[in-house]
């Protein structure tokens, strides 16, 4: 029995070579176009805030500009994410209640690769209206602001202090699917704590969302 096999194995070992090599091959490519940046760690100054970014007013905005006494508040946005659209009236509510604690805020649309349809700048300014932005929200040219925080995600939320450096990244709540099975509001109470010039308790959370479309 073993001579009838050797010859089919040596048959069809170049075929499972192609195949092997091919996989490996894909493998690589799809790891290389997949790779991101880290994620700013927490403590860590805002990234670039004298960069000025096109905001849905017609002017220019740079996140030093936005924020306030009680720090800043950044969110990685779009228009179309099914995670986003789960967590418009949580993003709103998130952005009054900042504003109120005396934190600037600033939504940041970093999806390039969509720039031509459903993210474009006219877009965004239709969005924004219809459901009633009150926060800056603006263009991310290339991605560069996204790679500088290393933000993946749609939405993903960054928290500077009153010193400006990074004391909350992650998720908004605990639950990105259900608003009303929400045990935990990590931003809020992070934001809390902030203004109170306590802390944060939980500076890191899963963000839950769609990934950020960069251009190749």
């Amino acid at each position: 029995m073993i001579f009838w096999h050797l010859p089919t194995f040596t048959l069809f070992k170049p075929f499972i070579m192609k195949q092997f090599l091919f996989a490996t091959l894909f493998t690589v490519l799809f790891c290389a176009f997949t790779v991101t940046n880290p994620t700013l760690p927490i403590g860590s100054a805002l990234p670039q805030p004298d960069k000025k970014m096109m905001d849905i007013s017609g002017n220019m905005i740079s996140m030093k500009e936005a924020a306030k006494n009680n720090g800043l508040l950044v969110i990685f946005s779009c228009n179309t994410c099914p995670y986003v659209i789960k967590n418009e009236t949580r993003i709103n509510s998130m952005v009054d209640l900042a504003q109120k604690l005396n934190i600037g805020t600033i939504i940041i649309n970093s999806n390039e690769a969509k720039r031509d349809n459903e993210d474009s700048f006219e877009a965004m300014k239709e969005y924004a209206k219809e459901k009633r932005l009150t926060s800056f929200y603006t263009v991310d040219e290339n991605s560069q602001m996204a790679d500088a925080f290393g933000a993946n995600r749609t939405p993903e939320c960054f928290l500077f202090g009153k010193n400006m450096t990074l004391v909350y990244h992650g998720a908004i709540d605990d639950n990105a699917n259900d608003e009303k099975a929400v045990k935990r509001t990590h931003l809020k109470e992070a934001m809390m704590e902030v203004s109170a010039g306590k802390p944060v308790s939980v500076p890191e959370t899963k963000s839950i969302g769609c990934t950020i479309k960069r251009k190749p």
